[in-house]
């Protein structure tokens, strides 16, 4: 396809949505390889990959918490055309990957690493035969937050940039962060509290496209419910106490060691969003600015009006980001 009518369709799909999803991407999406590796404690992690033998450019992509690869076709389809080989992981403990706690519904991990070391093994397992490639990642949400961490033990030249949407530095927390603080450090010594829904979360339910905090786009937010309908091993409900702990401790350790990232780094806020803290996302940007990498771009890129799902946003939003990442990507 050819890039140039590619970029323009990005700004007329949803009125065709449906034709586009039951047509060209069902098409796209059956051409996908799903593999599986052992990570750490003998979880299994899934993943999928789209290849073409005359692409010479792979794009890793890591989505948020509680996503499934099963979500990220469009996305998928879109970098594809442009060029790239694809490969989308599935964290620990949500998607097609292995569970650690017996209610399949909670959002769980032992220790926030541990996502950093699958992601760490799928690199090896697929990016190391690919040396003539040009390697980048884009993250999601806490898959940002995964891809930094990973970054900043990794300091190495696999990836030539990457693009952090909406990044997890912090939470959106309904409470201030000394009384969170609390009542996860509380909960932390009995395992039962500990691995325990975090308060005011539960199983997952769906939500009327009128009260969702995700996407302004109604096509797309309706896809998103049909995926947990027809897929319903994928629902995850909220997060245990443990999760929310280690991911705070996990944020800040990111904002104090943003300038230690040597890879360039495109950083993209929503601006309407209500998932996470675009404080601490901004206080992530100040300090990794200092880190000097790549051109002087303006850090973060404000995609104004969008909610959180930047990459799953009605047209004009969504074009936008993605426009934006392909330049940076073209950039380095």
């Amino acid at each position: 396809m050819v890039p140039e009518i590619l970029k323009a369709s990005w700004l007329n799909r949803e009125p065709q949505f449906s034709a586009f999803t039951n047509g060209l991407l069902l098409d796209f999406w059956q051409t996908r390889e799903e593999r599986q590796f052992i990570g750490v404690d003998d979880v299994s992690i899934h993943y999928v990959s789209f290849c073409a033998p005359h692409h010479d450019k792979t794009l890793v992509i890591l989505p948020g918490r509680s996503e499934s690869y099963v979500k990220y076709p469009e996305v998928a389809y879109d970098f594809y055309h442009l060029g790239y080989d694809i490969l989308i992981i599935d964290h620990r403990g949500q998607g097609r990957s292995g569970r650690m706690l017996d209610d399949r519904q909670k959002g769980h991990v032992e220790l926030f690493d541990h996502y950093v070391d699958d992601f760490a093994k799928l690199v090896e397992l697929e990016l190391a035969p690919r040396q003539s490639h040009r390697c980048y990642a884009l993250a999601h949400s806490m898959g940002g937050a995964i891809l930094s961490r990973y970054l900043l033990c990794h300091q190495n030249p696999v990836f030539r940039a990457a693009a952090l949407c909406a990044p997890m530095f912090g939470i959106n927390l309904p409470m201030p962060r000394w009384l969170a603080n609390f009542l996860v450090n509380q909960a932390e010594p009995n395992t039962q509290k500990r691995n325990a829904y975090a308060l005011s979360t539960g199983r997952w339910r769906p939500l009327p496209y009128l009260i969702n905090l995700l996407t302004h786009s109604y096509a797309r937010y309706q896809r998103y419910l049909r995926y947990y309908a027809d897929y319903p091993e994928l629902r995850l409900g909220g997060p245990t106490y443990h999760w929310m702990r280690e991911s705070m401790l996990m944020g800040d350790k990111l904002i104090e060691n943003a300038d230690k990232i040597q890879t360039p780094l495109m950083i993209l806020q929503a601006s309407e969003d209500k998932i996470v803290s675009n404080r601490e996302l901004l206080a992530f940007c100040e300090l990794n600015q200092k880190a000097g990498t790549g051109k002087e771009e303006q850090k973060p890129l404000v995609i104004q009006g969008a909610h959180h799902e930047i990459l799953f946003e009605k047209d004009v939003l969504r074009a936008q980001a993605l426009n934006a990442i392909c330049e940076f990507f073209d950039q380095n």
